[in-house]
């Protein structure tokens, strides 16, 4: 592609008219997408010496091979156009929102005779109203619990009033929850009223409801009716509690979203306030992968774009902590959408100035605490490699492999791999293996089979990679480990240390030792057993990877265990499938009982006919007579004890 696109050439033609600009790499991958309003100043900016826009840039703009172009109208239609390719493609190079996540809404149904409440995923375009989003799923499903509850409204799918009466009303109105439109018991206008009330309450005028359940909670019992008044009274907990989650923060009953940032020199976290009708619903956050010369401004317009691409509801008002770029041009694009004008503001005083304040405390926090855990994490991964390389004086370590057997007495023996990567399971790169050379219970031999196997396939691989001049470490085989930890002591680790010397390979090796109570002792490695600290982040790595070679196995032989133990020699007789085989099992109750009748006690067996009766027969007395290796008396392998 280098070849053939000559950048100085190509920057001649650029338009001097808005649009978007695509770089690729020299394997034609999109690195980087940006609008301009001037895609000819814009992308000279690129290759200008004296030009600095940051270390990301100037690494990206090193790696260009070449650009394409799309020339749009206005800046509004390249920022449109821009949002959609970013979202599309994900650029290694753009400041990329993480996180991909929808809210739900409850919706009513008002385009029906008798409308319902429901959950929805997303805002559509009918004749239904929503509310929300809301930052909680389960929150959304109380409250339609509670209000299906309260107001005894349906909860089918039935088409009314096309189905009145067609059916039996269903155990909600038995139980009480409902008041049964489909047969005709509320007429349209009562059930309206109450679709009326439902409206009133979700818009968060709760003193109608809680005056209303405490009447009927004192009727019920002064009338003696206690199960009734403790239905009230938690129905009227549940309204209460719902109503004290709704902080109401400011009078105008508008939608808002308040936005902040907190950002160090990778990681940058945004906290989104979600309000409407004037009340704070719920809140979020979202991480942003950004570089140590990206500004909060930056940041802040390329998360607007990106959030709001991605969202169905665009709220009337946005606040932000301070301006950002391309504010003018946001706010039309997000007017457009919405369908009514869209304001960015920057509050500087009042109740919404403290909103942005109690934000931005968020995201901070936020931020703090999920570095307290990455560090946390990174002790108890590359940190614990890097003790274990320490001990075993091998410097860094990245990727480690582990081998065990299982077996019951030789029975099935198979072999299993696990992989661990920076201290973490790979587990798409472990690997089981079932013992083609090896009878009997013999584990060293097991393991110089499984080894043998699994770097030999490895060297395959590596080789035909070669000849056809690619690149290596396209897979689990192809990638050598940089330390081999045996499931064992001298004998596994000296088995180990034979394959690689027999493949011309060096690694190091070495045993994960156990005590006499099975539990992790220490490493065994250049003929010397090394302890550990059982406190160390490095010893409770190699536990976990001894326990997770040791499952990984069993859980295989378990498997090929149980495929064993449902087989019956009756599903070797052609003919006789599942249905037979339990006909016969069922009548006889033994292989014995079945060898002793004669074919036509067989075929007045249910599900059998002469034919297959006649085969059954022969089955058995064209063999020898007594019963076959392995089988029990109900024709079935015996079962074995678990490990």
């Amino acid at each position: 592609m280098e070849n053939l696109f000559n950048i100085e050439e190509e920057l001649k033609k650029l338009p001097d008219q808005p649009g978007v600009y695509i770089m690729h790499d020299s394997r034609d991958a999109i690195i980087y997408i940006g609008k301009a309003v001037s895609l000819r100043k814009r992308v000279h900016q690129y290759f200008q010496p004296s030009h600095n826009e940051g270390i990301k840039k100037a690494q990206m703009v090193k790696q260009i091979a070449r650009f394409e172009y799309i020339v749009t109208d206005s800046e509004l239609e390249a920022l449109v156009l821009e949002c959609n390719l970013i979202k599309e493609h994900c650029p290694k190079y753009n400041t990329m929102l993480r996180d991909d996540k929808s809210y739900p809404y409850i919706r009513v149904t008002l385009g029906e005779d008798f409308p319902r409440v429901l959950f929805s995923h997303r805002q559509k375009k009918d004749k239904s109203r929503y509310f929300g989003p809301y930052t909680s799923a389960g929150a959304v499903k109380n409250t339609i619990e509670l209000v299906n509850k309260i107001y005894q409204l349906r909860t089918c799918n039935r088409n009314l009033p096309r189905d009145t009466g067609k059916e039996r009303p269903c155990l909600n109105y038995h139980i009480h929850q409902c008041t049964a439109p489909c047969q005709g018991y509320i007429g349209k206008e009562e059930y309206r009223e109450r679709i009326g009330a439902v409206l009133e309450f979700l818009n968060g005028n709760y003193g109608a409801v809680l005056k209303d359940l405490e009447k009927k909670m004192q009727q019920a019992s002064e009338n003696l009716e206690f199960e009734k008044a403790i239905e009230y009274r938690e129905l009227l907990g549940s309204v209460r509690q719902i109503a004290q989650k709704q902080k109401i923060t400011h009078n105008d009953g508008e939608d808002k979203d308040i936005i902040a940032l907190a950002a160090d020199d990778t990681d940058a976290v945004v906290q989104v306030f979600f309000v409407r009708d004037g009340k704070l619903i719920g809140r979020d956050h979202f991480y942003v992968r950004v570089g140590t010369e990206d500004e909060k401004s930056q940041i802040l317009s390329t998360f607007l774009k990106q959030f709001y691409a991605g969202t169905p509801y665009i709220p009337r008002e946005i606040m932000l902590p301070g301006a950002v770029e391309e504010q003018g041009v946001l706010a039309d694009w997000l007017s457009g959408k919405r369908g009514s004008r869209v304001y960015i503001r920057v509050p500087q005083k009042g109740m919404k100035e403290k909103l942005v304040e109690l934000a931005q405390k968020n995201a901070e926090l936020v931020l703090a605490q999920d570095k307290e855990k990455l560090k946390r994490e990174e002790g108890r991964t590359i940190g614990a490699l890097k003790e274990i390389g320490g001990l075993l004086g091998l410097g860094k370590l990245s990727r480690v492999e582990a081998f065990d057997i299982s077996n019951i007495s030789g029975f099935e023996t198979v072999g299993s791999m696990v992989v661990y990567e920076k201290g973490k399971p790979k587990r798409s790169d472990y690997r089981k293996f079932k013992l083609k050379t090896v009878t009997g219970p013999d584990d060293y031999a097991s393991m110089h089979e499984v080894l043998t196997r699994r770097f030999t396939h490895g060297m395959q691989e590596m080789e035909a990679l070669r000849e056809k001049d690619m690149e290596q470490d396209y897979g689990s085989f192809t990638k050598f480990p940089d330390l081999i930890m045996m499931d064992g002591g001298r004998g596994q680790v000296n088995i180990a240390l034979r394959v690689l010397e027999e493949l011309g390979l060096r690694i190091p090796v070495c045993g994960m030792v156990k005590d006499d109570n099975h539990r992790t002792r220490g490493l065994y490695y250049n003929n010397v057993e090394i302890p550990i600290d059982r406190r160390s982040e490095g010893f409770k790595l190699i536990t976990r990877i001894q326990d997770e070679a040791h499952r990984f196995a069993i859980e295989y032989h378990r498997s090929l265990r149980s495929k064993e133990q449902v087989h019956s020699v009756l599903d070797d007789i052609p003919g006789i499938g599942p249905a037979r085989r339990k006909a016969l099992m069922r009548k006889y109750q033994s292989l014995d009982a079945i060898k002793a009748a004669d074919e036509a006690d067989l075929a007045a067996t249910e599900t059998m006919n002469g034919q297959a009766a006649g085969v059954v027969y022969a089955y058995f007395h064209s063999r020898d007579s007594g019963r076959e290796p392995g089988e029990a008396e109900d024709g079935q392998v015996e079962q074995t004890d678990e490990i």
